[in-house]
């Protein structure tokens, strides 16, 4: 009886160790990116703000608005013109970035000088981190329009 049994064990080992051989692996598709890696390669950042739809004649109350935020917490380390104090100059960014980059760089600046390549060159060349200014995103849209009437925008 035992060698029936261990025949029986033998053959069902062997049978499995034959089985039905490797399955064809399939070539895995190359992911889609996420959300967060296709807004870096659009050049928008990383944050809240995925679309910013900019209006033109420029909002008078907005650019306002904007200023006096300009004022209040981000002229000690910002010009207006193209010189860079403790961080750039604001001269011409609007046209050398994208509104949902500024945005998000306004509102999420420390994941952004984490993982935006833009934001850690800027790092790089001031050598100061910007502050978390802890601006709302309507806030920001303010800082935006003031940033556009500043660029020369109408």
């Amino acid at each position: 009886m035992k060698i029936w049994y261990s025949a029986l064990v033998l053959l069902v080992f062997a049978l499995a160790a034959c089985g039905g051989g490797d399955k064809p692996k399939q070539s895995a598709a190359p992911a889609a990116p996420s959300p967060e890696e296709q807004m870096l390669a659009e050049g928008k950042g990383i944050g809240e703000v995925k679309s910013v739809e900019l209006k033109t004649p420029l909002e008078a109350e907005r650019v306002s608005r904007g200023k006096a935020i300009y004022d209040m917490k981000c002229s000690a380390c910002h010009k207006l013109d193209d010189k860079r104090v403790v961080g750039p100059g604001w001269k011409n960014v609007t046209k050398n970035r994208k509104p949902e980059w500024i945005m998000n760089m306004i509102t999420n600046v420390d994941v952004m000088l984490e993982r935006d390549n833009e934001a850690q060159k800027l790092l790089e060349l001031c050598l100061t981190r910007m502050p978390n200014q802890n601006v709302s995103i309507g806030d920001a849209r303010d800082v935006l329009e003031f940033m556009r009437s500043n660029d020369g925008e109408k």
